[in-house]
């Protein structure tokens, strides 16, 4: 899947009041690295299960070339940003889990997970930053508020590295949650979203994703 021009990202990065809708001639763009993961963790009636999405896409609009040393700075260092996630690229390491999974999801007619950050609070502590970010989650077609909580590094390579999870429950979205086996198997409706995302200053750029 080709990636798609997005807006907004940012889980404790150092995002400006209100997302800036336009990319100014002096911004700058944060890539987002291979090995960057977002996944979805839960429990059922009969075991647990992970979804680890595949594709990864992201567009995070700075406001210099030495975002990551801004950030980690203390600086509000991004203007814009947004994740996207296709929901049909979760990975449930079981055929049918994946399915009900996408029913669940109601990815036919949503295809897109998405987050949009609209403020945050930042600290520094040593080498690390820690904080957490409210905005917009769009999943199955229904847009909620949240606040998510993270941690912020900057690793020796340059990257910067956002880690943190999130729960919530699949019905707050409108969603039941999948049902497997003839109802021998039900998925609870309290999940875990999680995300490992490794972003590095880039001179210019329209999307970046990670597979």
């Amino acid at each position: 899947m080709r990636s798609r021009t997005v807006r907004t990202l940012a889980v404790v990065l150092g995002l400006a009041p209100a997302a800036v809708a336009w990319k100014r001639a002096d911004d700058s763009i944060l890539s987002l690295r291979p090995g960057s993961r977002v996944w979805i963790e839960g429990t059922s009636t009969v075991r647990a299960f992970r979804c680890t999405a595949d594709s990864v896409e992201a567009r995070v609009v700075s406001t210099g070339r030495d975002a990551v040393s801004a950030v980690m700075a203390g600086a509000k260092a991004v203007l814009s940003a947004e994740l996207r996630v296709p929901a049909a690229r979760l990975e449930c390491r079981n055929g049918t889990m994946n399915a009900h999974m996408l029913k669940a999801l109601k990815a036919a007619e949503h295809p897109d997970i998405t987050f949009t950050v609209s403020s945050y609070e930042l600290g520094k502590r040593g080498d690390a930053a820690e904080g957490s970010a409210t905005g917009e989650l769009t999943l199955g077609g229904v847009r909620k508020t949240i606040t998510v909580v993270g941690a912020v590094t900057a690793r020796p390579d340059g990257a910067l590295r956002i880690v943190g999870t999130h729960e919530l429950r699949m019905t707050e979205f409108g969603l039941k949650p999948p049902s497997l086996m003839m109802g021998t198997m039900k998925v609870r409706e309290l999940v875990v979203v999680g995300f490992d995302l490794l972003l590095q200053d880039a001179v210019d750029g329209i999307a970046a994703s990670a597979r």
